[in-house]
Order: C-alpha cells, then sequence, then structure tokens
C-alpha cells in the first residue's frame, strides 16, 4: 500500500500524480477512470469557483485512449458562457496526449420544490448491509480502496450496491461534494459483472451521468444493470443514488470482446 491517503498528489495548478490506489481493474499500469473522472470534477469545481447560481447537472467523459498511471495535466475553458446555462469542457493529457475529453452543462439553480417530483424510493442504507469483497473478482489500487455494501448477493449484469472510501481525492485539499460522489461513479460497469473478465474484455469507452439534483456523500449508491449486444456493443446503465434517494442516471457505451488467445 502507498503512503499516500489521496488518489492524487498535486504538483501545480493543473499537473496531478496518481498514487497507487489510482491502479486500474483491467491493468496495474492504468488509472481506473472513476477516481479520474472526481479528479476531472474537481478540477471544474475550481474552474467555476464561488460563482453562485450554476450547478453541474449533466458531464460526460469521453475516453479518447489508455490513461496510463503517470502525471496527468488537466486544462478547462468555457464553451458556452451565460447567466443561466454554461458549457464547460475538460481535456487531461498525459505525455502530452489527450486521453480523456469532458464537457459539462450547468444549470441555474432555481427553486422548483412546488413541482418536483419522480421516483423516490430509497435503498436500504448502507451502514446495515454487510461489505463485499471486490477485490476478490478485480485486481488493481483502487479496487482495493473502495468499501462495496450490496443490498443483495451481485448478480450477472445486475446489482445494487453502495460505494464509498476513506481517501481523499486530492491529497491535502477538500473536494467538493460532487466531485467525491462522482469519483465512485464508474464502478459501476464492475459491480455487475456479466462475464468473467479473465475470460472477456468489456471496458466503458464513456460515461455520461445526468443528475435531476446534487448528490450528498459519502455513499454513492448504484442500482446497475449491464447488457451485452450481439455484435461487440454493450451498456451499463445505473439509477444513482444518495442516502436520501435518486438523483439521477448514468451510461456507459462498453467495447465487448474476449480477452487475447480466448
Amino acid at each position: 500500500m502507498t503512503s499516500s491517503a489521496a488518489y492524487y498528489e498535486r504538483i501545480d495548478d493543473h499537473r496531478y500524480k496518481p498514487t497507487p490506489h489510482t491502479g486500474g481493474a483491467w491493468s496495474s499500469d492504468e488509472q481506473h477512470f472513476s477516481p479520474l473522472g472526481g479528479l476531472i470534477a474537481h478540477a471544474l469545481d475550481r474552474h467555476i469557483g464561488e460563482r453562485p447560481g450554476l450547478l453541474l447537472s449533466r458531464i460526460t467523459f469521453d475516453i479518447l485512449g489508455r490513461p496510463a498511471l503517470d502525471e496527468c495535466e488537466i486544462s478547462v475553458e468555457t464553451v458556452r458562457p451565460g447567466r443561466t446555462i454554461e458549457l464547460l469542457e475538460a481535456v487531461v493529457r498525459i505525455a502530452g496526449r489527450p486521453v480523456v475529453r469532458a464537457r459539462a452543462w450547468l444549470l441555474a439553480a432555481v427553486d422548483t420544490t412546488a413541482v418536483a417530483g419522480g421516483p423516490d424510493a430509497r435503498l436500504t442504507p448502507p451502514e446495515s448491509l454487510a461489505p463485499w469483497k471486490m477485490a476478490d473478482a478485480w485486481p488493481g489500487g483502487y479496487i482495493a480502496s473502495i468499501d462495496v455494501r450490496p443490498l443483495a448477493p451481485p448478480q450477472p449484469g445486475r446489482t445494487t450496491a453502495w460505494i464509498s472510501t476513506e481517501l481523499d481525492l486530492v491529497a491535502g485539499e477538500p473536494s467538493g461534494p460532487l466531485a467525491s460522489y462522482l469519483a465512485l461513479v464508474d464502478t459501476a460497469n464492475g459491480i455487475a459483472v456479466r462475464e468473467s473478465p479473465a475470460e472477456w474484455m468489456f471496458p466503458n469507452v464513456d460515461l455520461t451521468i445526468h443528475l435531476h439534483r446534487q448528490p450528498v456523500g459519502p455513499w454513492t449508491g448504484l442500482d446497475t444493470t449491464v447488457t451485452f449486444g450481439p455484435t461487440g456493443q454493450g451498456v451499463t446503465s445505473t439509477v444513482l443514488h444518495d442516502i436520501q434517494g435518486p438523483v439521477g442516471q448514468a451510461q456507459q457505451l462498453l467495447t465487448v470482446r474476449p480477452q487475447p488467445g480466448r
């Protein structure tokens, strides 16, 4: 184990060093996307600053290449400025090469309590559930760092579970509740394994998250279904929860293929 109690260490305003806690499930020399997605959200938070009235309501991450377990640089720009609607873009570069491009829509915070509605069933609280040793199914420093509490024994292609971590996102600095929450969402593709990862690969090439309210931590609830199609594509669909109920949805597009030699 690394001595750092965080997934990343800051180098300067835009560069970060991943710790071994970010180690990927598909390969030990690459970053798991879950903490990297949280780091991107953290960089977006820093770009937004203290401006009131806008809430991150959708974020799409396109994974352009393999995120090596190496120093990364994140640049953020405002693509579409506005008082009530704004679009931001973040690009992650490793060794000078773009590996992730993310776009985030910020929408105005308006009091819509009078018309709020939708599915509101809450998941069984995580404190009453037993931990699941997800590391028995997946390798990597990231998987070893998280606390996973399924509501029932995981089934092929279908699992509902709570995820949390005791690690900071970036060493020595606070992260906002949204970045900390989003740092666990990409775990969804690993909790409802449809086929053995020793025989089949099914990494996601993107992650899109829509939120109808801002989540609170420290637990991220994932009500996840994984579907494989007949021609090499798959989709991981997740209803996102916090302890107060549903907060939105996440979708991941999978590239499904046999492991080399199978």
